[in-house]
């Protein structure tokens, strides 16, 4: 009966990851908004302060954090097998249309279409939703609106990967000291089923191949290894989401003669057309180099530290974020999320979305139709294609 439970609740993250998959345009933001949508509001299998608590977790770790935040879901909804489930459902569509992409239509321009516009102001309507719901529960108090204000300031007018990380930590500490008496009748109700001893030695695993994974490519002349390396070690070293690895990838791939630049641009425009993070434009850049098997090689590398990270350190930051000294310092983390996710609404969300007036009224009625008649995301995903469409021909 229990194995029976286990796989139900696998095959059910598997279908919702999937469709988030398939709908989750707008980039890391806007993923969150999707997540908190679907896994928070509808499904509430975690609550606000969790799900809070486990962005700003995936802030502090290099990688994709909306990725991250869907792998750590997926683990506390049914330990390591739901992790991978959801990050299987979660990555594989863009992984096979970028895939397909590179083997069929790598010079399709398709970055300035009608209907990519329309995606993108979808992405301002679920990201402003998910934000006031956000924001209603974690700035009830003036000094938490402070906080969240000055993050959003400093992430606005600073923008850089390590700036985010630097807020963080200072609305911890400012949060640690202005609560830290601070005491909550309400206690999260999530549990991490995965032992510190594991999590060690998947913190092991990340650095080891970190270190190892470069001797070997010097060492050896073999292509596939050369490949992982450098699609493992841009996954590693990156703080800020799927467009602050790009340079990264461009240097690594473009200079060394494994792909041109033309190639490069046009999987970069292709990227921008699909769901799911961007990080997934490493499997374009691999089916250039080696075909699909390269795809899918290239997918593994760049999500394993990822992948590594949140599972090494879920464990940890259950304790941390259940002493009571830390509790103060994490109230401020979630009011500074907040600021940071208002940051990121503006710019690039906004700025790239709304361009003009009529713009901004159809951004309204998606808002009304996800919030007020609270309609389905696929309907509000349909509906923005199909209306961005209608706007570029006007």
């Amino acid at each position: 009966m229990e194995q029976k439970n286990t796989l139900k609740t696998l095959l059910e993250i598997l279908i919702v990851s999937t469709r988030l998959g398939f709908t989750s345009f707008g980039g890391p933001i806007a993923h969150l908004g999707y997540f908190h949508e679907e896994y928070i509001r509808r499904r509430k299998w975690m609550d606000e302060k969790s799900y809070a608590d486990l962005v700003a977790l995936c802030q502090f770790l290099p990688g994709p954090a909306s990725s991250q935040v869907g792998i750590g879901i997926g683990v506390m909804r049914a330990g390591v097998l739901g992790g991978i489930t959801s990050f299987i459902g979660f990555t594989l569509p863009s992984v096979l249309a970028l895939i397909i992409f590179a083997l069929i239509l790598q010079g399709l321009d398709v970055a300035d279409a009608g209907w990519i516009h329309g995606l993108k102001i979808v992405a301002v309507a679920v990201v402003a939703h998910a934000i006031l719901g956000m924001a209603q529960k974690l700035t009830p108090d003036i000094k938490r609106k402070t906080i969240a204000l000055f993050a959003l300031v400093g992430t606005l007018l600073w923008q850089t990967a390590f700036t985010q990380v630097g807020v963080i930590i200072i609305a911890a500490f400012v949060g640690f000291l202005l609560y830290k008496d601070h005491t909550e009748s309400e206690e999260s109700r999530v549990e991490f089923p995965i032992s510190k001893g594991f999590a060690i030695v998947c913190l092991s695993l990340f650095f080891g191949l970190l270190i190892l994974l470069p001797i070997l490519r010097e060492m050896t002349s073999i292509s596939w290894i050369a490949m992982f390396d450098s699609f493992y070690r841009s996954g590693s070293l990156v703080f800020g989401g799927g467009h602050v690895v790009l340079p990264l990838l461009e240097r690594e791939f473009v200079p060394t003669g494994w792909l041109s630049e033309e190639a490069f641009l046009a999987g970069y425009g292709a990227a921008q057309a699909v769901p799911g993070p961007l990080f997934t434009f490493a499997a374009y850049l691999g089916a250039v180099i080696n075909g699909w098997q390269g795809g899918l090689i290239a997918t593994v590398a760049i999500f394993l530290p990822a992948f590594l990270l949140i599972l090494g350190t879920l464990p940890f930051w259950d304790t941390l974020r259940r002493n009571p000294k830390i509790k103060g310092a994490l109230l401020g983390v979630n009011a500074a999320v907040v600021g940071i996710l208002i940051s990121a609404f503006y710019y690039p969300i906004w700025t790239s979305s709304i361009l003009a007036p009529i713009d901004f009224a159809f951004a309204a009625v998606l808002f009304s139709m996800l919030v007020y008649w609270k309609l389905p995301p696929w309907i509000i995903v349909l509906t923005g294609a199909v209306g961005g469409l209608l706007i570029g021909l006007i």
